[in-house]
């Protein structure tokens, strides 16, 4: 009797170690509709069951150790989703409107639907614009995403573990009226930490990391030139990512006068940008990107340099965005809303804060970091090719200081004391 009564006692204590493990193991996850579990909302592994859930051409790269991937959409224009350096349960780097996703509605204007990296083409504004139809005023309600960069998808051609390659056509009119066939190839690829190593020439610390690489190439597949006096277009690439209360956007800038190299930083976009978020010295701009406040920032081939970045120092995360650093003379599209006096004053490099509108509603929080290639005069049957790439780093201060002191040309220190 003693026995079957100390065997009752075991049997109960076993059963609640197992509840409790249990409990605990689970209390950071959901579940799908397939009741398959998940890594709880802002981690890599939910997004990417959201995204398969909801896209299913989705394809997920990842490293052979499984701790750096990314998530790519064939139905949004072959995006970079989101990505992470820690597998399942690491930080999701992408913004995703989920709410949008969820709803399968298409709105009329734009589909905000968010993504790490997406493939736009500019300029945005201005006479040689594609977002507005010949003649129209520069007002909201004639502003229109062409649905080729929107809502239709792109075509897988090639595919590996690493990489994938997507295509499409497109035809395109600008404000003036001037005809554009284009045909678009998107190579979107995951680097490996010695690729980084190489890139960069960084040493080979511990860190942990995610990187890729899209080679956009655009070619000319019309019977005529494309000129600047009806147009020209360039490519356009823009990240939205995922900020917290302590991201700082850190831009790099080329030192010199004002007479001789332009204002540092162009801030007009959306009216000045207060002074408590903006920030500069004589070799950086810090913009703070706290998703609560928008505002937009953009850099002129005179002072870009090829780094643009921005550290959460919340969760410990150095972003690094690298393009083919731009030559000085290199003409770049004016996105303005306006008709302009100088449709080729353009900037190269800019960051977006996204903020709650007069209305009180917001689409993020989300904050950006862009890139854009010089103005195309392509000539039938000519092809640009536009690179950029991004890292994203954690590890230690140490580490991360070298790396941000190397590229970014300041410490994390002084990064953390600007704001």
């Amino acid at each position: 009797m003693k026995n079957t009564f100390n065997n009752v006692i075991i049997t109960v204590i076993v059963l609640i170690i197992t509840v409790s493990c249990h409990t605990k193991k689970n209390k950071k996850v959901e579940k799908t509709t397939e009741e398959k579990t998940i890594e709880e909302k802002g981690t890599f592994g939910y997004d990417k069951a959201f995204l398969l859930k909801h896209y299913k051409n989705t394809i997920v790269l990842e490293s052979n150790d499984g701790k750096s991937g990314m998530v790519l959409s064939p139905e949004l224009q072959g995006r970079v989703m989101t990505s992470t350096l820690n597998g399942e349960e690491g930080m999701s780097f992408g913004w995703l409107n989920y709410d949008l996703i969820s709803s399968k509605e298409t709105k009329n204007h734009f589909n905000p639907t968010g993504g790490e990296e997406r493939f736009w083409l500019g300029p945005e504004g201005g006479q040689f614009s594609i977002y507005f139809a010949k003649d129209k005023s520069f007002e909201f309600e004639n502003w229109y995403v062409p649905a080729s960069i929107d809502t239709e998808a792109f075509t897988v051609i090639e595919q590996n573990d690493h990489s994938v390659l997507f295509k499409k056509e497109m035809n395109l009119v600008n404000y003036s009226g001037t005809k554009f066939n284009i045909d678009v190839n998107r190579k979107v690829s995951l680097l490996t930490k010695q690729q980084v190593l190489e890139t960069l020439e960084l040493s080979n610390d511990k860190f942990n990391m995610v990187a890729y690489e899209t080679q956009n190439k655009v070619k000319n597949i019309g019977k005529e030139p494309w000129s600047k006096d009806s147009g020209l277009l360039s490519i356009w690439l823009l990240s939205m990512m995922t900020p917290s209360p302590e991201v700082t956007v850190v831009v790099p800038i080329k030192e010199g006068l004002e007479s001789e190299k332009g204002i540092k930083v162009n801030d007009n976009y959306f009216g000045k940008v207060a002074d408590d978020r903006l920030k500069s010295t004589q070799r950086n701009v810090f913009f703070k990107a706290d998703g609560k406040s928008r505002g937009k920032i953009g850099f002129s081939p005179q002072r870009s340099t090829e780094f643009i970045g921005s550290y959460d120092a919340q969760n410990k995360v150095l972003t690094i965005l690298q393009i083919p650093e731009p030559k000085p003379t290199d003409k770049y599209v004016n996105s303005a809303w306006e008709l302009q006096k100088d449709p080729y004053s353009g900037d190269v490099l800019n960051s977006y804060n996204d903020g709650p509108l007069e209305d009180g509603s917001q689409m993020g929080p989300f904050y950006e970091l862009e890139s854009s290639s010089p103005a195309l005069a392509l000539k039938p049957n000519q092809s640009y090719i536009h690179t950029q790439r991004i890292y994203h780093f954690k590890g230690s201060k140490v580490v991360l200081n070298k790396i941000a002191k190397q590229l970014l040309k300041v410490s994390i220190e002084e990064i953390e004391a600007v704001f």
